[in-house]
């Protein structure tokens, strides 16, 4: 119903050139979708669709417009002239709002809201302007104050009361009841049928504002059980009736209950929210390590076609490939290992991607030529004699695969780092015949 309600009030706020703004609040701790208020330049309505809070009629900023099942009384009735009431009717499989204007002494009259108006009064329909000429030749004020200047007569007032008293004990309104059984003990000049009516009416009254008595007591007694339980759905139920059927005249206890409950709702409210987003983070948290995951299978199915293929590429492809596991690893992230990070940064060297100009006399690998083949350009008899910074490996030992912890299974060839200073004597010779002056 709120939805119906919310793009119908807005539709129709549009076509008259004004823009509102729509609210689902919570007094009291009431459920969600009891109350909405619309506000907008000109002023604003509260929108009661249930019992769950009770109208403020002085409140300002904000005229109350009850929905069918909101009583009210009849004193409010005579003192504002009328209320306004709102309903939803099926239009073929629509919904369309009506608007009703029930005053003292005059059945609801319920209009399209095309036909209604924001005056300066507030709400505005057909039957306002009426009851306003018939009531006074001055306008009544925004919210409807202005005292009735003629008081209906005995027998009106009787029946007037009579049906409202079943209303309020339909919908168990004890605020409402007690006044109007008030009201009907109060009431003169009403005599025969009608009289035996009232009398009767007041005695039933009489009986179940004894029995609701017995009803508050036991609603109070389960909304404390079920707070003592935390059991919040019951909490959020008992909390609703007990704001509809008895918000009057509580005790100290009683609103000390009623606050204590509102309060756990509301924490239960932002420990709610606060699980969602936990398990959101958790889920992308999932969801990257899914990702991180997918990236240390890439690279190291890169570093192997690099291993297996680098030295006989061309160096155009191996630098493609080099490149994408760049960004794999970026990617994968802690999924790489040190031993996976050390040959990566080889790999970045030997490609000469983003690397600064040499700045030692260590020579660059020739391009293209893993770690896996360049151990053939040195003979055994050369590196074995030579420990291995790398993997610890002592001088007459082959190479293990657990990089500086001297573990693991015995490496098919040595480490970069233990044939390379054959490699760069090597390169130190080439230069210096390449400098040497001819004879």
């Amino acid at each position: 119903m709120t939805g119906n309600v919310k793009s119908a009030a807005a539709a129709w706020l549009r076509g008259r050139g004004t823009e509102a703004d729509f609210e689902f609040v919570q007094p009291d701790g009431a459920p969600i979708g009891s109350v909405v208020d619309i506000q907008f330049p000109r002023g604003g309505l509260r929108v009661h669709l249930d019992q769950a809070v009770a109208p403020a009629w002085d409140q300002e900023g904000h005229e109350p417009v009850l929905g069918v099942s909101v009583p009210v009384d009849r004193d409010t009735l005579i003192d504002r002239w009328y209320v306004h009431r709102i309903r939803l009717d099926s239009d073929g499989t629509a919904r369309r709002v009506r608007i009703g204007t029930e005053a003292f002494a005059r059945g609801t009259e319920w209009f399209a809201l095309d036909d209604c108006e924001m005056t300066e009064r507030g709400l505005s329909t057909p039957a306002v302007e009426q009851i306003v000429r018939s009531r006074s030749t001055r306008p009544v004020s925004r919210w409807g104050v202005a005292k009735a200047r003629k008081a209906p007569d005995a027998r009106a007032r009787a029946q007037v009361l009579l049906r409202k008293l079943a209303d309020a004990m339909r919908v168990e309104s004890v605020l409402v009841v007690t006044q109007v059984r008030r009201d009907i003990a109060a009431l003169t000049g009403v005599q025969g049928e009608l009289q035996e009516q009232l009398a009767a009416a007041a005695a039933d009254a009489e009986r179940w504002l004894k029995d609701q008595t017995q009803v508050r007591r036991e609603l109070f007694s389960r909304l404390e059980d079920a707070l003592a339980s935390s059991d919040a759905q019951q909490v959020r139920r008992l909390l609703a009736r007990v704001n509809a059927t008895a918000s009057h005249d509580r005790t100290a206890t009683e609103i000390t209950l009623v606050d204590v409950a509102a309060r756990y709702l509301a924490e239960q409210r932002q420990a709610y929210a606060q699980q969602l987003q936990a398990e959101a983070a958790a889920r992308l948290a999932e969801q990257q390590d899914a990702r991180a995951r997918r990236a240390a299978d890439r690279v190291r199915t890169l570093l192997a076609t690099l291993q297996r293929c680098g030295g006989t590429g061309s160096p155009k492809v191996m630098r493609k490939l080099v490149r994408e596991l760049l960004h794999a690893a970026s990617d994968a992230g802690d999924h790489i290992d040190a031993d996976q990070q050390e040959q990566i940064a080889v790999w970045k060297t030997r490609a000469d991607i983003g690397q600064a100009p040499a700045q030692t006399a260590r020579p660059a690998p020739a391009l293209g030529a893993p770690q896996a083949v360049r151990h053939q350009q040195v003979a055994r008899r050369h590196w074995i004699k030579r420990n291995c910074p790398r993997c610890g490996a002592a001088a007459g030992k082959n190479c293990v695969t657990n990089t500086r912890t001297g573990t693991g299974a015995v490496s098919k060839s040595p480490h970069y780092e233990r044939i390379e200073p054959t490699l760069a004597a090597r390169q130190t010779k080439a230069n210096r015949r390449r400098r040497a002056p001819e004879a």
